[in-house]
């Protein structure tokens, strides 16, 4: 075999070099720029699509909205018991009650406050 022992040993840059001129080769030294600003315009677009995602995904888990109705519940730190977890989730959304509420009328009132 004349080139059994011959090995192409190309590196990142010889490609680079063969692809910029496979790119010339098929639309022409005219077209290249059309296809670099086509390109380009596409990873804006894909940038600015994908920064709109992430803040929709952030403003969901901040509990923001579009919808003025829809309230959220902010809560800091932690509670050592269920009725001091309602009275942080109410006295988040401004909800008004007193020491002798129940869990259950917490619930309700807050379930109220959310749902509009």
């Amino acid at each position: 075999m004349l080139f059994g022992s011959f090995v192409l040993e190309i590196g990142g840059s010889e490609w680079l070099i063969i692809i910029l001129l496979a790119l010339i080769l098929l639309f022409g030294t005219k077209k290249i720029p059309e296809l670099s600003r086509t390109l380009g315009r596409a990873a804006g677009e894909y940038q600015k699509a994908h920064q709109m995602f992430k803040n929709e995904i952030q403003n969901a888990n901040l509990g923001y909205s579009d919808d003025a109705s829809f309230v959220s519940p902010k809560i800091i730190g932690p509670v050592s018991n269920e009725k001091e977890k309602l009275a942080a989730i109410a006295d988040s959304l401004g909800i008004i009650y007193s020491d002798s509420t129940t869990e259950e009328q917490l619930r309700i009132m807050i379930s109220e406050r959310m749902h509009g």
